[in-house]
């Protein structure tokens, strides 16, 4: 049985999740129309009638707005990296870890045509993505170490698996959106780790 105190807590994160929607939204509205660079802070505030110093409550910077699904799709694929068996090849267990995110995304498909659109004509949205990445990279990486048991120190494989599954998902990602996103990305996905598997047919 919840108690008031659990109530209360549940009703304030969705109230912060719904404040977070809505500046996302107005945001990207923004972007679209005025440009990214011309959309201040304080526009984006009053918007959804917050103030300004709100707004860094929910993100850091005014690029982060346009990547804002980059932390939740990260928990996704490590939550389910964790959930693969013990058992399961490293290599086998990042794909199928990173198809459940492709499919994601997939769904996802207007959201993220309209976020690739504000990162590929922005410079400094683009630059934030790169280090975003980079930081994808380090939790998978770690992931991999927890799975393998290895000490990072010595073993290189838990970064080179997640170089080479971010490399993969990347690439997907950037194909299937060139293309006007009407192919299956899982299979994107799923054709570049056999490439990377196989090593390019060498």
């Amino acid at each position: 049985m919840k108690g008031a105190g659990d109530v209360s807590e549940g009703l304030r994160e969705r109230k912060k999740r719904e404040t977070r929607e809505r500046i996302v939204g107005a945001a990207l509205a923004l972007f679209e129309r005025d440009g990214f660079e011309a959309t201040t802070i304080d526009v984006i505030a009053a918007s959804v009638d917050i103030a300004p110093r709100t707004f860094f409550h929910y993100f850091a910077t005014k690029e982060d707005v346009v990547l804002a699904d980059y932390t939740d799709r990260l928990n996704r694929l490590t939550a389910v990296l964790f959930e693969r068996p013990a058992d399961e090849a490293p290599w086998t267990a990042l794909r199928e870890s990173f198809l459940v995110v492709a499919g994601d995304y997939e769904t996802a498909r207007p959201q993220l045509i309209r976020r690739f659109k504000i990162m590929a004509a922005t410079p400094s949205v683009f630059a934030r993505s790169l280090q975003l990445q980079a930081v994808w990279e380090d939790a998978v990486a770690d992931a991999m170490t927890t799975r393998l048991g290895t000490d990072p120190d010595d073993d290189i494989t838990p970064l080179l698996l997640a170089a080479a599954a971010l490399a993969a998902m990347r690439a997907s990602l950037r194909h299937w959106l060139a293309n006007g996103a009407t192919t299956s990305l899982p299979a994107l996905v799923t054709d570049c780790f056999m490439q990377l598997t196989d090593g390019f047919g060498a």
